[in-house]
């Protein structure tokens, strides 16, 4: 790798030595756990790869980058106190995973709890071990925020502008690749719509982003409003101390009871040790996973009566199952829900909890009235009205002075953008567990990164052949957080390599097996 400014003596070497007996050679600045950067004549840090976040995304690709290729000086900058990302930032009653964490969680590193769809703390410690294990710890960089990106073809490299959180000092990297692992949504402020008579309202109102670590609901009648995800894994972890929970949702969501612990997995572990039965759980799981999705696509009447018939076993008799849980959507136009062990179920059949279809017209001093007139009485409402999704975490890149308008660039695998050169995206699945992409995006840029640096290459950029090429929305998913940010995100093409694919088998094949070259990537 060219680096016109650094000293010509500061190479990394495999394993992350540098210089003689493994000491930090001129022009070197030694990293936090062994990982030398390179600091440029005017005084600014360079690495090879920097990686934005680290969350689940980020610690992933960083360990694929540490497993792959041991040498290249590495550091990932997030902006929060701690590492975990999403499972850091949501700390409200219940939250856990949508998805297994056989398959959500890495292919390198075994889940070995017996809940197979977690709490959020135990996934927390699933992170912090692998971290640990990778020799991560010193690599993160805490209360670093990334306000901006700009790109040098003259350079071949990113100039990086940096914000610490903790001093309010305003700092500067450059780096040869720049990873944006940051996830798709706004990490300080969730999406909560305008409710009239809001300030009226005597109790407390909490979003689930931000959830007070001082609230106590028990004894107390809750409003959740939603019925996403959020709120399905709300309502019954709140009907456990709470005098009663309202869930009020303005339209119904599929939601499919699953069992939190797995079996078979608890088996094959006793018999054929952690890591073998692990790869053998995961491809269950992903070709479960797969099946399902392609049985809702194919056939979504016989999949909408699976669902009702699995719901209605579970509720109480005579139960309104149409009005409540049959939504006016097919499955899987938007994410499914889980109910792990049938939770919020049990609640409803044993009138801790009770589901309400309508819209809320205003809050009152006591809680919420209806659209239809009915009013709901509440001490605390929980407003689990979704996301406001952002991609890049906001920063803003320009590309030879150039600002990059995402909405006006395609993505090249799912993993670059159209004419932006060097920059790794980490896009997971929606309609799977997100983690199973990051983990073939990880070996994939690794895989990029060995071609590029056997033929002496510093940059490479996707450009389509056809300019005019058809687009579509990069997400396909009808959910509320993803209408309102479309024209905010990149978009993606009608053929591969320019297409989204939801199919694991597929990505597999362009990921893991195919060639890093292609005639739409430009090497330079």
């Amino acid at each position: 790798m060219s680096d016109a400014t650094a000293d010509p003596g500061a190479r990394v070497g495999p394993g992350g030595q540098a210089g003689p007996g493994g000491q930090a050679g001129p022009g070197e600045r030694a990293e936090p756990g062994g990982r030398p950067g390179r600091t440029a004549a005017a005084g600014v840090e360079h690495l090879e790869v920097l990686v934005v976040g680290a969350g689940m995304s980020g610690i992933g690709i960083a360990c694929h980058l540490r497993r792959e290729l041991p040498g290249k000086s590495l550091a990932i900058l997030e902006a929060r106190a701690r590492l975990g990302g999403t499972w850091d930032l949501f700390r409200y009653p219940g939250v856990r995973s949508d998805s297994d964490l056989h398959t959500f969680g890495y292919a390198f590193k075994p889940w070995r709890d017996r809940q197979a769809i977690a709490d959020g703390s135990r996934i927390r410690d699933y992170l912090r071990e692998t971290a640990a294990e990778h020799g991560l710890d010193g690599a993160i960089r805490y209360r670093h925020r990334v306000r901006a990106a700009s790109w040098s073809d003259e350079r071949a490299r990113w100039t990086v502008e940096v914000e610490r959180a903790d001093t309010g000092e305003s700092t500067t990297l450059t780096c040869d690749w720049l990873v944006a692992a940051g996830g798709y949504y706004r990490y300080d402020e969730g999406f909560t719509p305008a409710f009239e008579g809001r300030e009226r309202f005597r109790g407390t109102i909490a979003h689930p982003q931000h959830w007070p670590d001082d609230l106590d609901h028990a004894g107390k009648r809750v409003v959740v409003i939603g019925s996403g995800a959020t709120a399905v894994t709300l309502v019954p972890a709140l009907a456990g101390t709470a005098a009663h929970v309202t869930m009020v949702q303005r339209t119904p969501t599929y939601v499919l009871p699953v069992n939190r612990n797995d079996a078979l997995a608890d088996a094959l572990r006793r018999c054929l040790g952690e890591r073998r039965a692990h790869a053998l759980i995961r491809r269950k799981n992903v070709l479960l996973q797969s099946a399902f999705f392609r049985f809702c696509r194919r056939h979504p009447k016989a999949a909408r009566r699976l669902i009702r018939r699995l719901n209605a076993r579970r509720l109480p008799p005579g139960y309104p199952v149409d009005e409540h849980f049959r939504p006016p959507y097919e499955p899987w136009d938007q994410r499914l829900c889980t109910a792990p062990d049938g939770d919020l179920f049990t609640a409803v059949r044993e009138g801790r909890a009770t589901v309400v279809t309508d819209r809320i017209a205003a809050f009152t001093g006591t809680g919420v009235e209806l659209a239809s007139g009915r009013h709901v009485d509440a001490d605390v409402v929980v407003t689990a009205t979704g996301l406001n999704v952002r991609l890049l975490g906001g920063v803003a890149l320009t590309v030879d002075g150039a600002p990059v308008r995402l909405a006006d660039t395609v993505v090249f695998k799912g993993l670059m953008l159209s004419g932006v050169p060097n920059l790794a995206l980490a896009i997971g699945y929606t309609h799977a567990s997100w983690t199973l992409r990051i983990d073939l995006v990880g070996e994939h840029l690794c895989r990029l990164l060995r071609h590029m640096d056997a033929r002496g290459l510093t940059a490479c950029r996707p450009e389509p052949a056809d300019p005019a090429m058809p687009t579509r929305p990069l997400f396909d998913l009808g959910a509320g957080y993803v209408r309102r940010a479309a024209d905010e995100l990149p978009r993606q093409g009608d053929r591969g390599p320019w297409r989204m694919s939801a199919d694991y088998r597929a990505d597999v094949r362009l990921l893991r097996d195919g060639s890093v070259s292609d005639p739409e990537l430009r090497f330079g």
